[in-house]
């Protein structure tokens, strides 16, 4: 029998914010814009007020008008990520990461070296608050979709073992909407055909489910509703492409202030690319204006880097060949693509190139920042903030 895990950060980017900012504590605070864009992840004590991840800044206010909006760092939450990672891979080499901050984990092999599951995802949590200053709550089944739910039971900050003999008593009492993969749109369905708890799905014909919802959405959760699910834990594959985007305070014109964010966005994406060894090639830049309409441009560097001039020199070039006078713009966002390992990565540099250079310089400043935080090293012109 499978032994799976699923670790879920709870609500991750606020819990990072809070280990940085122990004097908001108790207090109702989200991370996101205070009066634009959209509230990324929220504390408990806001979501006792309606906040939640994915709305907008503005109902956030008015449900909570008395919570805290703190600006995303995105580099600390990837620079967090990692260092939970890391811990992951102590425990087994089979960790599978659906996102920044989950992973699921099949701990089988692990048993004869670490103990039983469950003394395993404690030591997790553990480990995780102690090096990290952030809770996770772990679920763990002899299935991927097992895992999930019960870790979804667990939050916040706890962990829930579903043995076998136990998946049906525990699934059939929940709401249909609880089942991993059904939406809004799912559940509307399954309520017009009376169909309210996991139960009610499972003893419904197949043919019944397959009307309603079509053959291979109809099968699959007519056989996740008996707690099947033959998925297998897999190695996360290496990133595709690195990038970010940000959304302005408020629209604007000035073309000083986009040169800013989008130096900002080529030195995020630059830092990520050494953390995890890659190169590029490709550089795309997006750009979102007041009216919500985007646009891209693609640009090629002479040869793939991971440094930020470099890719910043091919950014902006790519921009003013956009000839975007006086257009309002409300977002702008970069990403890097054609990945390569850097150890065979082939580098063309001029003849006159010195024998230390950004690169080096570069990777001085990552340590520093993996030591003291994203903010110890940085360029005069990142300092001010995004939201100004």
């Amino acid at each position: 029998m499978n032994h799976i895990l699923h670790v879920d950060m709870d609500a991750f980017y606020a819990s990072v914010e809070l280990a940085r900012r122990p004097e908001l504590r108790g207090r109702a605070m989200w991370v996101g814009g205070d009066s634009r864009g959209v509230v990324l992840s929220a504390s408990y004590e806001a979501r006792q007020f309606g906040v939640s991840s994915g709305m907008s800044s503005t109902r956030a206010r008015r449900l909570c008008p008395s919570g805290v909006a703190v600006a995303p760092d995105f580099d600390s939450y990837a620079l967090v990520s990692r260092g939970i990672f890391a811990i992951f891979h102590t425990v087994t080499s089979v960790v599978e990461a659906p996102s920044i901050d989950e992973a699921f984990m099949d701990v089988t092999g692990s048993r004869m070296r670490l103990g039983d599951p469950v003394s395993i995802g404690e030591r997790l949590r553990a480990q995780v608050a102690a090096e990290q200053g952030v809770p996770c709550s772990v679920g763990i089944g002899s299935s991927k979709f097992i895992a999930k739910m019960a870790s979804a039971q667990a939050k916040p900050d706890g962990l829930l073992n579903i043995p076998p003999e136990r998946v049906v008593g525990f699934l059939h009492p929940l709401p249909v909407e609880k089942l991993w993969g059904v939406g809004k749109s799912t559940t509307e369905k399954l309520h017009r055909l009376g169909l309210r708890t996991v139960s009610d799905v499972a003893h419904t014909p197949r043919a019944t489910l397959q009307r309603a919802l079509g053959a291979n959405q109809g099968n699959w959760l007519g056989d996740l509703a008996w707690g099947r699910d033959p998925r297998q834990v897999l190695d996360t594959p290496k990133e595709r492409s690195i990038g970010s985007q940000e959304t302005f305070g408020r629209d604007t014109d000035d073309p000083r202030v986009v040169r800013t964010e989008l130096l900002r966005l080529s030195a995020r994406s630059a830092s990520r690319m050494r953390t995890v060894r890659l190169l590029g090639r490709s550089v795309t830049i997006s750009v979102r204006f007041a009216d919500f309409t985007t646009i891209t441009k693609a640009t090629t560097l002479p040869s793939p880097s991971d440094v930020t001039d470099e890719i910043f020199a091919a950014v902006w070039k790519a921009f003013t060949s956009l000839n975007l006078q006086r257009a309002r713009i409300r977002r702008v966002g970069v990403r890097v693509e054609g990945l390569i390992e850097a150890e065979r990565a082939y580098q063309q540099f001029p003849l006159d190139a010195p024998d230390r250079g950004m690169r080096e310089v570069e990777a001085v400043a990552d340590v520093a920042v993996s030591r003291f935080g994203s903010a110890a090293v940085r360029r005069g012109t990142l300092t001010r903030s995004r939201y100004d």
